[in-house]
């Protein structure tokens, strides 16, 4: 069965689909700011031509409505907010479409941080205390490399001494 929404489009004019294309390129934009690629992708998907799209990103874009730079920064703050550590983050960001050196520049100012931050995450997981052991510290180390932390933090904040076996 086809998508009513997508019939529904075809019988439309071409004003009033570059009309329905804003208006839910708007829409998408009040809930959240978005990567250009993830909007046209979410548009495209929702059966707007690819020309089309990109025209309505480009206006969108002009008109301050649609900001790579705003979504990186937003995209950056929550994601070191929630304990995510720069690689889980730039590797995220790749992923929606952003340029390395936008993500760069967004990163910058966290770059002192990253092995407080993973303290922190590892303390809200696992407590204050020491590990006991070597499985124990394991156990932390793949924490931190899941929450996208590299090695040398993960090695800072895990180097408590010789654990006892």
């Amino acid at each position: 069965m086809a998508n009513p929404s997508r019939r529904r489009l075809r019988s439309l004019t071409a004003e009033d689909d570059a009309d329905g294309l804003h208006d839910t390129a708007l829409r998408l934009l009040a809930r959240r700011e978005h990567a250009a690629r993830e909007l046209a992708a979410k548009l495209e998907r929702r059966g707007y031509p690819r020309a089309a799209v990109t025209a309505e990103l480009e206006r969108l874009a002009e008109a301050g409505l649609q900001s790579e730079s705003r979504f990186t920064e937003q995209f950056v703050e929550q994601r070191v907010g929630r304990g995510d550590g720069p690689l889980k983050i730039r590797a995220a960001l790749h992923e929606r479409g952003v340029d390395g050196a936008r993500i760069d520049a967004a990163l910058e100012p966290y770059e002192d941080d990253w092995t407080v931050r993973a303290a922190e995450a590892a303390e809200r997981r696992f407590g204050r205390k020491a590990p006991g052991t070597r499985n124990e510290r394991a156990r932390r180390a793949r924490f931190l490399q899941q929450r996208g932390f590299s090695a040398d933090v993960v090695r800072r904040v895990t180097e408590y001494g010789e654990p006892d076996d």
